[in-house]
């Protein structure tokens, strides 16, 4: 019974997941540019435009990009595994 070895895991990935900074960086990174985003749709209905389905999509990316920054940082990845 032979068992294939596992996988290598790369070590940008592993860096991701280890440095704290690098986290911080991208992550904040992310969140920052779903508020730019989210800022620019809300700057065309504040003037008074009409909220188009392309001013929906942009709010709808904004929320992407900060959640995907969230994650990013809290770096659920592993944690929900339970310990024995």
């Amino acid at each position: 019974m032979s068992t294939a070895p596992e996988a290598p895991v790369s070590t940008a990935r592993q860096a991701l997941k280890n440095c704290w900074s690098c986290r911080v960086i991208s992550g904040g990174g992310l969140v920052l540019c779903g508020a730019y985003v989210f800022s620019a749709a809300r700057k065309v209905m504040r003037q008074g435009g009409p909220t188009s389905m392309g001013t929906v999509a942009q709010i709808t990316f904004a929320a992407g990009l900060a959640a995907w920054g969230i994650v990013v940082l809290m770096d659920p990845v592993g944690k929900s595994q339970r310990k024995t």
